[in-house]
Protein backbone atom coordinates (compact mmCIF):
# COMPACT_ATOMS: atom_id res chain seq x y z
CA UNK A 1 0.00 0.00 0.00
CA UNK A 2 1.61 3.18 -0.91
CA UNK A 3 2.31 5.73 1.72
CA UNK A 4 0.49 8.67 1.80
CA UNK A 5 1.62 12.01 0.82
CA UNK A 6 1.64 14.70 2.86
CA UNK A 7 1.92 18.18 1.15
CA UNK A 8 4.13 20.94 1.82
CA UNK A 9 2.75 23.39 4.50
CA UNK A 10 2.01 26.52 3.23
CA UNK A 11 4.21 29.83 3.17
CA UNK A 12 2.50 33.09 4.24
CA UNK A 13 1.63 34.39 1.07
CA UNK A 14 -0.11 30.90 0.18
CA UNK A 15 -2.44 31.28 3.29
CA UNK A 16 -3.49 34.51 2.87
CA UNK A 17 -4.17 34.34 -1.17
CA UNK A 18 -6.29 31.06 0.17
CA UNK A 19 -8.38 33.36 2.76
CA UNK A 20 -9.45 35.93 -0.14
CA UNK A 21 -10.39 33.10 -2.41
CA UNK A 22 -12.47 32.44 0.48
CA UNK A 23 -14.07 35.94 0.84
CA UNK A 24 -14.52 36.10 -2.50
CA UNK A 25 -16.45 32.63 -2.61
CA UNK A 26 -18.40 33.75 0.45
CA UNK A 27 -19.19 37.15 -1.58
CA UNK A 28 -20.35 35.55 -4.21
CA UNK A 29 -22.59 33.31 -2.45
CA UNK A 30 -24.04 36.42 -0.15
CA UNK A 31 -26.94 38.12 -1.57
CA UNK A 32 -26.69 40.42 -4.17
CA UNK A 33 -29.50 42.52 -2.64
CA UNK A 34 -28.36 42.65 1.20
CA UNK A 35 -24.97 43.72 -0.22
CA UNK A 36 -26.17 46.72 -2.29
CA UNK A 37 -28.77 47.53 -0.33
CA UNK A 38 -27.48 47.06 3.21
CA UNK A 39 -23.78 46.70 3.07
CA UNK A 40 -22.80 49.35 0.58
CA UNK A 41 -24.79 52.37 2.17
CA UNK A 42 -23.36 51.15 5.56
CA UNK A 43 -19.70 51.69 4.56
CA UNK A 44 -20.86 54.57 2.76
CA UNK A 45 -22.17 55.77 5.81
CA UNK A 46 -18.86 55.07 7.79
CA UNK A 47 -16.48 56.45 5.42
CA UNK A 48 -18.76 59.70 5.00
CA UNK A 49 -19.33 60.11 8.54
CA UNK A 50 -16.21 58.62 10.24
CA UNK A 51 -13.17 60.35 7.27
CA UNK A 52 -15.06 63.21 5.28
CA UNK A 53 -17.78 65.22 7.27
CA UNK A 54 -16.74 68.58 8.99
CA UNK A 55 -16.92 69.25 12.00
CA UNK A 56 -20.18 71.36 13.07
CA UNK A 57 -20.26 73.43 16.54
CA UNK A 58 -23.18 74.22 17.85
CA UNK A 59 -24.25 78.25 19.97
CA UNK A 60 -27.66 78.06 21.58
CA UNK A 61 -29.29 80.94 23.37
CA UNK A 62 -32.61 81.23 24.86
CA UNK A 63 -34.85 84.51 25.21
CA UNK A 64 -38.19 85.69 25.71
CA UNK A 65 -39.99 88.76 24.80
CA UNK A 66 -42.30 90.38 27.26
CA UNK A 67 -44.17 93.28 28.11
CA UNK A 68 -45.55 95.07 31.00
CA UNK A 69 -49.27 94.73 30.13
CA UNK A 70 -49.86 91.44 29.02
CA UNK A 71 -50.85 88.75 31.92
CA UNK A 72 -49.35 85.61 32.40
CA UNK A 73 -50.75 83.03 34.82
CA UNK A 74 -48.46 79.38 34.88
CA UNK A 75 -45.22 78.43 34.22
CA UNK A 76 -42.29 81.02 33.43
CA UNK A 77 -45.42 83.62 33.38
CA UNK A 78 -45.78 83.51 36.82
CA UNK A 79 -42.02 83.79 37.27
CA UNK A 80 -41.97 86.40 35.09
CA UNK A 81 -45.04 88.62 36.73
CA UNK A 82 -42.76 88.94 40.19
CA UNK A 83 -40.55 91.15 37.82
CA UNK A 84 -43.30 93.55 36.81
CA UNK A 85 -43.37 92.05 33.36
CA UNK A 86 -45.18 89.91 31.33
CA UNK A 87 -44.49 87.79 28.54
CA UNK A 88 -45.54 89.12 24.68
CA UNK A 89 -46.45 85.96 23.26
CA UNK A 90 -47.81 87.38 19.92
CA UNK A 91 -44.95 89.56 19.51
CA UNK A 92 -41.97 87.11 19.79
CA UNK A 93 -43.38 85.73 16.55
CA UNK A 94 -42.26 89.18 14.45
CA UNK A 95 -38.48 88.20 16.09
CA UNK A 96 -38.87 84.55 15.48
CA UNK A 97 -39.75 85.88 11.48
CA UNK A 98 -37.22 88.54 11.90
CA UNK A 99 -34.39 85.86 12.16
CA UNK A 100 -34.80 84.00 9.32
CA UNK A 101 -35.79 86.64 6.81
CA UNK A 102 -33.83 88.38 4.44
CA UNK A 103 -33.19 91.47 5.96
CA UNK A 104 -31.49 89.34 9.14
CA UNK A 105 -29.47 87.59 6.50
CA UNK A 106 -28.27 90.53 4.39
CA UNK A 107 -26.94 92.56 7.99
CA UNK A 108 -25.51 89.12 9.04
CA UNK A 109 -23.30 88.37 5.39
CA UNK A 110 -22.47 91.93 5.74
CA UNK A 111 -20.32 90.87 9.04
CA UNK A 112 -19.48 87.48 8.68
CA UNK A 113 -19.32 86.82 4.74
CA UNK A 114 -21.03 83.31 4.89
CA UNK A 115 -20.62 83.04 1.28
CA UNK A 116 -16.83 82.46 1.49
CA UNK A 117 -16.74 81.42 5.20
CA UNK A 118 -19.25 78.48 4.74
CA UNK A 119 -18.10 77.68 1.33
CA UNK A 120 -14.54 77.18 2.06
CA UNK A 121 -13.04 74.06 0.25
CA UNK A 122 -12.06 72.31 3.50
CA UNK A 123 -15.81 71.72 4.35
CA UNK A 124 -17.21 68.59 2.72
CA UNK A 125 -19.21 68.88 -0.36
CA UNK A 126 -22.80 68.10 1.61
CA UNK A 127 -22.64 70.93 3.91
CA UNK A 128 -20.55 73.20 2.06
CA UNK A 129 -22.38 76.36 0.36
CA UNK A 130 -23.41 76.36 -2.27
CA UNK A 131 -25.64 73.41 -1.94
CA UNK A 132 -25.54 70.62 -4.20
CA UNK A 133 -27.63 72.11 -6.90
CA UNK A 134 -24.65 75.06 -7.13
CA UNK A 135 -26.59 78.16 -6.78
CA UNK A 136 -24.80 80.48 -5.70
CA UNK A 137 -27.04 83.50 -5.85
CA UNK A 138 -28.38 85.24 -2.61
CA UNK A 139 -31.59 83.55 -2.90
CA UNK A 140 -29.17 79.87 -2.59
CA UNK A 141 -27.52 81.92 0.29
CA UNK A 142 -31.19 82.40 2.01
CA UNK A 143 -32.07 78.74 1.65
CA UNK A 144 -28.34 77.19 2.90
CA UNK A 145 -28.93 79.96 5.81
CA UNK A 146 -32.44 78.90 6.77
CA UNK A 147 -31.58 74.95 6.02
CA UNK A 148 -28.14 74.63 7.47
CA UNK A 149 -27.03 77.84 9.61
CA UNK A 150 -29.80 78.85 11.59
CA UNK A 151 -32.78 76.99 13.61
CA UNK A 152 -35.34 78.25 15.60
CA UNK A 153 -37.96 76.94 18.20
CA UNK A 154 -40.50 78.55 19.69
CA UNK A 155 -42.35 76.85 23.15
CA UNK A 156 -45.77 78.20 22.82
CA UNK A 157 -46.53 77.11 26.40
CA UNK A 158 -43.65 79.54 27.98
CA UNK A 159 -42.82 81.67 24.64
CA UNK A 160 -39.48 81.02 25.16
CA UNK A 161 -37.68 81.10 21.65
CA UNK A 162 -34.34 78.90 20.95
CA UNK A 163 -32.10 80.19 18.83
CA UNK A 164 -29.37 77.39 17.39
CA UNK A 165 -26.84 78.87 15.18
CA UNK A 166 -24.12 76.20 13.72
CA UNK A 167 -20.69 76.86 12.28
CA UNK A 168 -17.81 75.18 11.54
CA UNK A 169 -15.68 77.26 13.82
CA UNK A 170 -16.67 77.49 17.60
CA UNK A 171 -15.93 81.28 17.55
CA UNK A 172 -17.92 82.04 14.58
CA UNK A 173 -21.35 79.88 15.87
CA UNK A 174 -20.85 82.13 19.35
CA UNK A 175 -20.56 85.50 17.33
CA UNK A 176 -23.37 84.94 14.72
CA UNK A 177 -25.46 83.89 17.68
CA UNK A 178 -24.99 86.87 19.72
CA UNK A 179 -25.32 89.12 16.42
CA UNK A 180 -28.45 87.42 15.69
CA UNK A 181 -29.42 88.19 19.16
CA UNK A 182 -28.47 91.92 19.17
CA UNK A 183 -30.49 92.73 15.66
CA UNK A 184 -33.43 91.11 17.22
CA UNK A 185 -33.41 93.45 20.39
CA UNK A 186 -32.77 96.26 17.51
CA UNK A 187 -35.78 95.07 16.10
CA UNK A 188 -37.75 95.16 19.20
CA UNK A 189 -36.51 98.74 20.05
CA UNK A 190 -38.34 99.75 16.08
CA UNK A 191 -41.50 98.04 17.20
CA UNK A 192 -41.53 100.20 20.21
CA UNK A 193 -40.73 103.02 18.70
CA UNK A 194 -43.23 103.24 16.21
CA UNK A 195 -45.82 101.60 18.62
CA UNK A 196 -45.12 104.87 20.49
CA UNK A 197 -45.53 106.90 17.41
CA UNK A 198 -48.63 105.76 16.41
CA UNK A 199 -50.17 105.81 19.66
CA UNK A 200 -48.93 109.58 20.61
CA UNK A 201 -49.14 110.91 17.21
CA UNK A 202 -52.61 111.44 16.91
CA UNK A 203 -53.18 112.55 20.10
CA UNK A 204 -50.35 114.81 19.57
CA UNK A 205 -51.86 116.28 16.58
CA UNK A 206 -55.02 116.59 18.69
CA UNK A 207 -53.19 119.01 21.29
CA UNK A 208 -51.67 121.44 18.14
CA UNK A 209 -55.13 121.83 16.79
CA UNK A 210 -56.75 122.46 20.57
CA UNK A 211 -53.92 124.68 21.10
CA UNK A 212 -54.34 126.70 18.15
CA UNK A 213 -58.14 127.07 18.41
CA UNK A 214 -57.59 128.35 21.91
CA UNK A 215 -55.34 131.06 21.17
CA UNK A 216 -57.67 131.91 17.99
CA UNK A 217 -60.66 131.92 20.76
CA UNK A 218 -58.84 134.25 23.10
CA UNK A 219 -57.39 136.62 20.39
CA UNK A 220 -60.74 137.27 19.33
CA UNK A 221 -62.35 138.18 22.71
CA UNK A 222 -59.50 140.16 22.71
CA UNK A 223 -60.07 142.04 19.22
CA UNK A 224 -63.76 142.45 20.36
CA UNK A 225 -63.23 144.14 23.87
CA UNK A 226 -60.98 146.61 21.74
CA UNK A 227 -63.19 147.38 18.75
CA UNK A 228 -66.47 147.98 20.74
CA UNK A 229 -64.70 149.23 23.69
CA UNK A 230 -66.00 146.94 26.21
CA UNK A 231 -64.32 144.46 28.73
CA UNK A 232 -67.35 142.39 30.11
CA UNK A 233 -70.98 143.54 29.22
CA UNK A 234 -72.20 141.63 32.00
CA UNK A 235 -70.38 143.03 34.67
CA UNK A 236 -70.55 146.64 32.99
CA UNK A 237 -74.17 146.39 33.10
CA UNK A 238 -73.84 145.43 36.77
CA UNK A 239 -72.04 148.79 37.74
CA UNK A 240 -74.41 150.87 35.53
CA UNK A 241 -77.47 149.94 36.69
CA UNK A 242 -76.29 150.06 40.33
CA UNK A 243 -75.47 153.66 39.50
CA UNK A 244 -79.04 154.02 37.86
CA UNK A 245 -80.52 152.84 40.98
CA UNK A 246 -78.88 155.58 43.14
CA UNK A 247 -79.83 158.36 40.98
CA UNK A 248 -83.08 157.11 40.83
CA UNK A 249 -83.24 157.05 44.93
CA UNK A 250 -81.96 160.56 44.75
CA UNK A 251 -84.33 161.21 41.77
CA UNK A 252 -86.98 159.98 44.13
CA UNK A 253 -85.90 161.92 47.31
CA UNK A 254 -85.78 165.07 45.49
CA UNK A 255 -89.27 164.66 43.81
CA UNK A 256 -89.97 164.25 47.64
CA UNK A 257 -88.41 167.22 48.42
CA UNK A 258 -89.95 169.08 45.98
CA UNK A 259 -93.33 168.23 47.09
CA UNK A 260 -92.89 169.00 51.16
CA UNK A 261 -91.43 172.59 50.06
CA UNK A 262 -94.33 173.37 47.38
CA UNK A 263 -97.24 172.55 50.12
CA UNK A 264 -95.37 174.59 52.83
CA UNK A 265 -93.66 177.42 50.59
CA UNK A 266 -94.50 177.54 47.45
CA UNK A 267 -91.79 180.40 47.14
CA UNK A 268 -88.99 178.80 48.79
CA UNK A 269 -86.02 179.44 46.27
CA UNK A 270 -84.77 176.27 46.73
CA UNK A 271 -88.01 174.85 44.31
CA UNK A 272 -86.14 176.11 40.69
CA UNK A 273 -83.27 174.46 42.15
CA UNK A 274 -84.66 171.18 42.94
CA UNK A 275 -86.63 171.00 40.00
CA UNK A 276 -83.58 171.81 38.03
CA UNK A 277 -81.38 168.96 39.70
CA UNK A 278 -85.04 166.60 38.80
CA UNK A 279 -84.40 167.29 34.99
CA UNK A 280 -80.79 166.62 35.37
CA UNK A 281 -81.54 163.07 37.36
CA UNK A 282 -84.19 162.04 34.79
CA UNK A 283 -81.89 162.72 31.97
CA UNK A 284 -78.49 160.70 33.08
CA UNK A 285 -81.49 158.07 34.24
CA UNK A 286 -82.02 157.88 30.69
CA UNK A 287 -78.62 158.14 29.18
CA UNK A 288 -77.29 155.72 31.53
CA UNK A 289 -80.24 153.11 30.74
CA UNK A 290 -79.40 153.83 27.10
CA UNK A 291 -76.01 152.87 27.40
CA UNK A 292 -77.37 149.53 28.99
CA UNK A 293 -80.43 148.62 26.69
CA UNK A 294 -82.03 150.40 23.83
CA UNK A 295 -79.53 151.34 21.15
CA UNK A 296 -77.18 149.53 18.67
CA UNK A 297 -74.19 150.55 21.02
CA UNK A 298 -75.95 149.38 24.33
CA UNK A 299 -74.08 146.75 26.39
CA UNK A 300 -76.97 144.57 25.52
CA UNK A 301 -76.07 144.49 22.50
CA UNK A 302 -72.55 143.89 22.62
CA UNK A 303 -73.36 141.22 25.22
CA UNK A 304 -74.74 138.88 22.44
CA UNK A 305 -71.31 138.62 20.51
CA UNK A 306 -69.18 139.05 23.47
CA UNK A 307 -70.86 136.02 25.04
CA UNK A 308 -70.81 133.93 22.19
CA UNK A 309 -66.49 134.52 21.62
CA UNK A 310 -66.70 133.72 25.99
CA UNK A 311 -68.57 130.10 25.14
CA UNK A 312 -65.97 129.25 21.88
CA UNK A 313 -63.10 130.33 24.41
CA UNK A 314 -64.43 128.12 27.06
CA UNK A 315 -65.06 125.64 24.35
CA UNK A 316 -61.95 125.35 22.85
CA UNK A 317 -59.80 125.76 26.49
CA UNK A 318 -62.29 122.73 27.63
CA UNK A 319 -60.89 120.93 24.55
CA UNK A 320 -57.50 121.82 24.81
CA UNK A 321 -57.67 120.34 28.67
CA UNK A 322 -58.96 117.37 27.31
CA UNK A 323 -56.77 116.98 24.48
CA UNK A 324 -53.53 116.97 27.18
CA UNK A 325 -55.49 114.20 28.58
CA UNK A 326 -55.47 111.91 26.21
CA UNK A 327 -51.63 112.92 25.20
CA UNK A 328 -50.79 111.95 28.73
CA UNK A 329 -52.60 109.12 28.74
CA UNK A 330 -51.16 107.84 25.58
CA UNK A 331 -48.15 108.27 26.52
CA UNK A 332 -48.74 106.24 29.56
CA UNK A 333 -50.38 103.45 27.47
CA UNK A 334 -47.19 103.86 24.92
CA UNK A 335 -45.13 102.77 28.32
CA UNK A 336 -47.21 99.58 29.19
CA UNK A 337 -46.66 98.54 25.87
CA UNK A 338 -43.45 98.64 25.48
CA UNK A 339 -41.52 95.51 24.55
CA UNK A 340 -38.19 93.71 26.51
CA UNK A 341 -36.34 90.92 24.64
CA UNK A 342 -35.22 89.30 27.71
CA UNK A 343 -32.16 86.91 27.58
CA UNK A 344 -32.69 83.77 29.80
CA UNK A 345 -29.67 82.09 28.37
CA UNK A 346 -27.03 83.45 26.77
CA UNK A 347 -25.38 82.22 23.43
CA UNK A 348 -22.68 79.69 24.50
CA UNK A 349 -19.29 79.02 22.85
CA UNK A 350 -18.97 75.51 21.90
CA UNK A 351 -15.60 73.69 23.00
CA UNK A 352 -16.52 70.65 20.94
CA UNK A 353 -18.16 70.12 18.13
CA UNK A 354 -21.78 68.26 18.73
CA UNK A 355 -22.66 67.58 15.33
CA UNK A 356 -22.62 65.48 13.10
CA UNK A 357 -23.56 62.80 15.40
CA UNK A 358 -21.25 60.19 13.73
CA UNK A 359 -22.19 56.67 15.30
CA UNK A 360 -25.86 57.69 15.65
CA UNK A 361 -25.88 58.41 12.10
CA UNK A 362 -24.22 55.07 10.64
CA UNK A 363 -26.83 53.17 12.86
CA UNK A 364 -29.89 55.12 11.32
CA UNK A 365 -28.32 54.35 8.12
CA UNK A 366 -27.52 50.42 8.63
CA UNK A 367 -31.45 50.15 10.19
CA UNK A 368 -32.87 52.32 7.49
CA UNK A 369 -30.83 49.71 5.26
CA UNK A 370 -32.14 46.73 6.61
CA UNK A 371 -35.68 47.83 7.18
CA UNK A 372 -35.63 48.87 3.18
CA UNK A 373 -33.69 45.35 2.36
CA UNK A 374 -36.64 43.51 4.35
CA UNK A 375 -39.26 45.13 2.38
CA UNK A 376 -37.62 44.14 -1.03
CA UNK A 377 -37.01 41.07 0.01
CA UNK A 378 -40.50 40.22 0.80
CA UNK A 379 -41.56 42.29 -2.63
CA UNK A 380 -39.23 39.81 -4.98
CA UNK A 381 -40.21 36.42 -2.77
CA UNK A 382 -43.62 37.24 -3.74
CA UNK A 383 -43.32 37.98 -7.32
CA UNK A 384 -41.21 34.94 -7.51
CA UNK A 385 -43.99 32.85 -5.89
CA UNK A 386 -46.65 34.42 -8.05
CA UNK A 387 -44.89 33.76 -11.06
CA UNK A 388 -44.30 30.07 -9.90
Amino acid sequence: MDAQVIPPPLTGAQRIARAARRLVQRAVRMNRLFLFIVVVPTLLAVLYFGLIAHDVYVSESDFVVRTPQRQSVTGLGALLQGTGLQQGSDDIYSVQDFISSRDALEKIDKRFHLAGTYGDRSVDRLNRFPALDGDDSFEGLLRYYRNHIVTTDLDTTSSILTLTVRAFSAQQAYEINEALLKLSESLVNELNERSRRDLIEFATNDVEVAEHDAKAAVLAVSNYRNAKSVFDPEKQSGLQLAQVEKMQDELIATREQIADLDTVAKSNPQLPVLRGRTVELETDIASELGKVAGSELSLSTKSAGYEGLILERDFASKRLEIALSLLEQSRANALKQQLYLERIAQPNRPDVAIEPHRIRDVVATFLVSLLVWGIISLLVTAVKEHAS
